[in-house]
């Protein structure tokens, strides 16, 4: 929707976000006082060939550190990805899954990243193939170990689901460590039962005796005669081997007088022992250190800088080094120690003793948590804070500030509406810009009539409420929320569009190009371009190509695929209405430049174009090219944001089917594009009108009528370039039954407003009716006329399954055609070649027309001849005159007269000779 990259504008913003992606990429340090467990090594060495190590236990029993250790000795490189809470938004799990394989495959991140969006796909299925295939096609053949740490943080089923296609279709080059507190909802029962599941439990994890008494020597600084083996023994036994409980035991022996006194003064479970040892060990520091350790308990990560603005002190790197040589449970982030987070159950505990101590104090360090991270990013924790210092309205206003970058940018919709899912009912209702959030998420999943409430409720609160300074972190120029009443106007001319309200579309356009401010780039593109969807909704297709065509440029120009394919699917479609197949083919095959560029996956946003070729190929009856395009499109467009190409190309392969006699496969499609189909049946959604069409070739002439009364389309309608696909099939219907003068008067509405407007690909379709609508009314001389007008206006662009998709009373009249021309008694000339193109396509396709007995039903003829004129074309073969004919057969001579114009009619023949000649030609007689 952007005419512009906003890259620059967010350029400090991505710097500072890829220094904190950095940390959750690098594999945690080790402390000094690490035990090497040589028997889980081997473990998790045996496991590798499986494919998928689970590691799995309750929270301190040491499987982060296991996996540290054990990734350092790994023979294939490490891709490591510390997992939180921002990770079920699916795009940024997947961005982060893919940074970290880039660090062990170069390259993966910048050949599969873009599929990613923006805006992210429906499924990210096709990601998790397209990494799949990175993996399984490297030259190299190197293997790649990939470590979720964390993973019971995620809670999003997309991810789940996502990660379970990665493993049921893991390439041997792969293999995949998952470490959790509890079993994740993944499909572990088919992996164990296929044997490519290896496991490490809380029982492996537990330490032994030797490995515990190894650990609280180090950790305690004690030489071996200060730490008897049965007090070594007791501590095991107290904490059952668990690894948090044995290092803090360690921790609380340094110094300790009294050691066997000091074993035995607690007992219970591992809560009882956890907070017995975290308060041994915290009253043993000094003041200013266990107030450090208590404020900096409400950050994810510390750095020095984030730790001075928060507790108000200075030189907090110095107490974090100390932290870290104390071993007080700080866990590196990164090389130079510049990052560090406190192990996730010691952070728990520093939380619980902070509110218990100082209440009064948490808000106010969340509150300077929140100013840190304002201004020095990620947003995540700038707006986390906020809301846990109760500073909703805080919250709101950055999330607001942010909401472009992550909704449009980073294609992160469920980081938004997490965002949001905390704020006060009151307070969203009172903020206009948070309002038209949410109607953005509701349309995104498909929701418009749920947007619309909100729509109401932002026009309202943007009347109450006086504006604030608004500035967003991408800049002005790329922002949608910059302008309430300008989105507002666009967002209602969207509906009005989906609607088929050609005046709505364009009086909200106006009025949204009216509240336009300078500088708002963004805006401006909408607004410009609901101004042309309006021209196109009023039939006016020049107009709409004129503002299109530019603006897809500027897309591509800008680096926007997404919003440059959408743009492109409607500019071709509108080149199409024009009877311009060779202009919408370019303009797809331009658009495929930029999502399906050689030597990379095609984007998501690769579909529309090439449903969009597909169709064009269709209507060329290039059948073999048109299915292979609509289905990559299909298979493409499953994966983007809009539907409507979806639809089209399920349409598409509807009609496919149903030219090759796949008729109930026809349906399936056509079924499904319904389904897949957004709005109203219209101009654009023409998926209704085309399955009442298909169900009409199907010889279901109640169901094609039925649904134009449900419709409540009308003979006496006027002309309404929307509801043109609708009188269409209203027009076949009433041929259908035999109301050919009510067909002619609808027909020739239509054909004058199209006419008026130069639309010629609305000439062509219904000058193929009108023709057909003619000949049944007994007008066969106006009839040829009217077919020869369409198929000259058709042929230039090889326009025939327009013609062909009519079936048997089409074939017919085009023999009639041929006849004509041949005898020189056509109207208009049509090239040799055209007909012959037409001719094939009907001699290609199967016929639609129920057999009869008596009948003869052969390929090359669409309507098949009948008994008695297959013995009158036998008695032309034998050279017998007319008046022999009558005599032979004891009919009149005006009856022989009759069969023999039919025969020609339905062999394309323009002479007795000729007919006899085809005849030969398709097995007819001997």
């Amino acid at each position: 929707m952007a005419e512009l990259s906003a890259a620059a504008s967010s350029q400090a913003t991505a710097s500072k976000r890829d220094v904190l992606l950095a940390t959750k990429l690098h594999v945690p340090g080790l402390g000094p006082d690490l035990v090497a467990r040589q028997r889980l090594r081997e473990r998790l060495d045996e496991g590798l060939g499986r494919g998928l190590v689970l590691v799995c236990a309750p929270a301190g029993y040491g499987k982060t550190v296991l996996l540290a250790d054990w990734t350092q000795r790994a023979r294939s490189p490490v891709a490591w990805l510390s997992l939180d809470a921002g990770d079920n938004d699916p795009a940024r799990f997947w961005r982060h899954v893919l940074a970290a394989l880039d660090r062990a495959q170069p390259g993966v991140a910048d050949r599969v990243g873009p599929l990613l969006g923006p805006p992210a796909p429906a499924s990210f299925e096709p990601l998790a193939t397209a990494v799949i295939n990175e993996l399984a096609t490297r030259p190299d053949g190197d293997e790649v170990l990939l470590v979720l740490d964390d993973y019971h943080l995620i809670c999003a089923q997309e991810v789940h689901a996502s990660v379970d296609f990665l493993l049921e279709h893991r390439p041997a080059e792969l293999h995949v460590v998952v470490a959790s507190r509890s079993d994740p909802p993944l499909a572990l029962a088919r992996l164990r039962a296929r044997g490519q599941l290896a496991e490490v439990r809380a029982a492996d994890l537990r330490f032994t005796a030797g490995e515990a008494e190894t650990l609280l020597r180090r950790v305690a600084a004690l030489p071996e005669t200060a730490l008897p083996d049965t007090a070594a023994a007791a501590l095991t036994a107290r904490t059952e081997g668990w690894a948090a409980g044995l290092q803090l035991a360690g921790l609380s022996l340094r110094g300790q007088q009294d050691v066997t006194g000091f074993v035995t003064a607690f007992t219970g479970s591992h809560r009882y022992v956890l907070d017995f040892l975290a308060g041994e060990v915290l009253d043993r520091q000094d003041e200013e250190l266990r107030a450090f350790l208590l404020e900096t308990s409400v950050l994810e990560r510390l750095s020095g800088p984030l730790c001075d603005a928060v507790t108000g002190r200075t030189g907090t790197q110095r107490l974090l080094e100390r932290i870290d040589r104390a071993g007080l449970f700080l866990v590196a982030l990164d090389e130079v120690r510049g990052w560090w987070r406190y192990h996730h159950l010691f952070a728990d505990l520093l939380r619980a003793r902070l509110r218990a101590e100082r209440p009064d104090r948490v808000p106010v360090l969340h509150r300077a948590a929140a100013t840190w991270h304002e201004q020095q990013g990620p947003a995540d924790d700038a707006i986390r804070h906020a809301v846990a210092a109760g500073e909703m309205t805080w919250a709101a206003q950055l999330i607001e500030r942010q909401f472009d970058e992550y909704y449009n940018l980073r294609g992160e919709a469920a980081t938004v509406q997490r965002w949001l899912s905390p704020l006060p009912v009151d307070l969203l209702e009172s903020r206009p810009r948070l309002l038209l959030a949410q109607a953005l998420l509701a349309a995104r999943g498909g929701d418009v009539a749920a947007a619309e409430p909100l729509l109401n409720a932002a026009e309202r609160a943007s009347g109450d409420t006086v504006d604030e300074p608004y500035e967003p972190t991408i800049g002005r120029a790329a922002s949608m929320l910059v302008n309430v009443r300008a989105l507002i106007a666009n967002f209602r001319a969207y509906i009005a569009e989906l609607r088929n309200d050609a005046d709505g579309t364009s009086a909200f356009a106006a009025k949204a190009l009216a509240e336009l401010n300078e500088g708002e780039r963004l805006v401006d593109s909408m607004s410009r371009w609901n101004r042309a969807a309006a021209d196109w909704l009023c039939g006016r297709l020049a107009e709409a190509e004129r503002v299109f065509a530019p603006s897809v440029a500027g897309r591509q120009a800008a680096g926007l695929p997404t919003w440059s394919a959408w743009g492109s699917y409607e500019l071709a479609q509108v080149q199409r209405a024009q009877g311009r197949l060779d202009a919408a083919m370019r303009t797809c095959q331009q658009a495929l430049e930029f999502t399906a560029p050689p030597g990379r996956p095609p984007l998501p946003a690769a579909g529309p174009s090439y449903v969009g070729l597909g169709e064009v190929a269709y209507q060329r009856n290039e059948i073999d090219d048109a299915l292979r395009h609509v289905t990559e499109g299909i298979r493409l467009c499953r994966q983007f944001i809009y539907t409507t190409p979806l639809a089209t190309g399920l349409a598409t392969l509807a009609w496919l089917r149903q030219a090759s006699g796949d008729r109930a496969g026809a349906l399936d499609a056509i079924g499904e594009a319904v389904q897949a189909a957004p709005g109203p049946s219209g101009l654009l959604n023409t998926v209704p009108a085309q399955r009442a069409q298909l169900l009409l070739a199907q010889g279901d002439l109640t169901g094609a009528a039925r649904w134009t009364t449900e419709v409540r389309l009308s003979a006496d309608d006027e002309p309404d370039y929307p509801r043109e696909p609708g009188h269409l099939v209203l027009a076949r219907v009433l041929l259908a039954r035999g109301e050919a003068e009510r067909a002619l008067a609808l027909l020739g509405r239509l054909h004058a407003a199209a006419a008026a407007q130069d639309r010629v690909g609305s000439l062509i379709a219904i000058g193929a009716l009108r023709a057909l609508a003619l000949a049944a009314s007994g007008d066969e001389g106006g009839a040829v006329a009217a077919l020869a007008g369409a198929l000259v206006l058709a042929c230039p662009q090889g326009q025939v399954r327009v013609f062909a998709d009519e079936g048997p009373p089409m074939a017919a009249l085009l023999g009639r055609l041929i006849a004509a021309q041949r005898t020189g008694r056509a109207a208009a000339t049509v090239p040799l070649e055209c007909l012959a193109r037409l001719q094939r396509a009907f001699d290609a396709g199967p016929s639609t027309q129920d057999h009869r007995p008596g009948t003869a039903a052969v390929p090359g003829i669409v309507e098949p001849l009948t008994s008695r004129e297959l013995e009158v074309l036998q008695l032309l073969a034998a050279g017998m005159p007319n008046q022999g004919i009558a005599r032979q057969l004891v009919v009149s001579l005006d009856t022989v007269k009759k069969h023999v114009s039919h025969i020609l009619g339905k062999l394309g023949a323009a002479s007795r000779t000729e007919a006899v000649a085809r005849a030969h030609q398709l097995g007819l007689i001997p």
